[in-house]
């Protein structure tokens, strides 16, 4: 009999590769928001939110797992890594693994992803993502019958955003970063030319405010040959987390849909 981890890996594998520059963004074409509370009736919707916040719209892609009723789902937010966008969780399979998951017997929840940028935090220019995500982000989900987040996942950028969300919100019960880009010092944060300045990056640093997270509820997964591994692992270091996993692969996709049931069955168990 196949085991409930090797069902989750096998359907991370069957999954769609990433979508090139030249092909439709992933996912069904983005619908306006609604006008009055609407509880969601399909596993995957796109819709495109105004968020003054960010100065933009952005896209709001909902994720519940297929057949499950989505009022009333508790929600843990996605956030995208450097140059990508909401609807890559749906380029890495997230609606069939989190639907494979709760099959498996993972608690059911829905993921809700956003498009941010500049690490997910203010660098000084009008553009506030974590803003978005504490003032804007409750009311749009709870318009369509959604729980307020209690669980946040990021990937590479999204990890450094996930835990400065951590931060604000201890009362998250799951966190979650997959490849978290976090820099050791500022010459190396400085480089990636976002931070407005060296104070900017120190008030946001994840690995300058370890004391903020709880160890409880996080977990962290690395590939062995990211570039940001001896940053993952300091902060491993410092933080001593529930789980810490660092296994085989590069800062790709295919690392991050092989550690994705992993990261899923975590997030889920712990919004029990």
């Amino acid at each position: 009999m196949l085991s409930r981890r090797t069902l989750l890996a096998g359907s991370a594998l069957a999954l769609l590769a990433g979508c090139s520059p030249s092909e439709p963004p992933p996912g069904p074409p983005a619908v306006p928001p609604p006008t009055r509370p609407s509880v969601l009736r399909d596993p995957v919707t796109v819709q495109r939110m105004p968020s003054v916040a960010r100065g933009t719209d952005v896209d709001l892609v909902l994720i519940t797992p297929a057949g499950v009723p989505a009022a009333g789902l508790p929600v843990c937010l996605a956030l995208h890594g450097r140059g990508a966008q909401a609807r890559t969780f749906l380029s890495l399979g997230v609606p069939d693994l989190l639907t494979a998951a709760v099959r498996a017997g993972t608690p059911p929840f829905a993921i809700a992803a956003v498009d941010g940028a500049n690490y997910w935090v203010d660098v000084g220019s009008g553009d506030d993502p974590q803003r978005m995500l504490t003032e804007e982000l409750p009311t749009w989900l709870t318009g369509r019958d959604l729980l307020p987040a209690s669980a946040v996942f990021g990937i590479s950028m999204g990890g450094f955003g996930a835990l400065r969300f951590a931060r604000a919100h201890p009362d998250l019960k799951a966190v979650a970063t997959a490849s978290a880009a976090l820099f050791v010092d500022w010459p190396d944060a400085r480089s990636r030319k976002v931070f407005s300045g060296e104070d900017n990056w120190r008030a946001e640093e994840p690995l300058l405010h370890t004391a903020d997270l709880r160890p409880g509820t996080l977990g962290v997964w690395c590939g062995e040959s990211d570039p940001f591994l001896g940053a993952d692992r300091k902060l491993v270091k410092a933080v001593s987390p529930a789980v810490a996993r660092f296994s085989p692969g590069g800062h790709k996709d295919e690392y991050w849909r092989g550690i994705l049931p992993d990261v899923l069955e975590f997030v889920g168990e712990r919004l029990r």
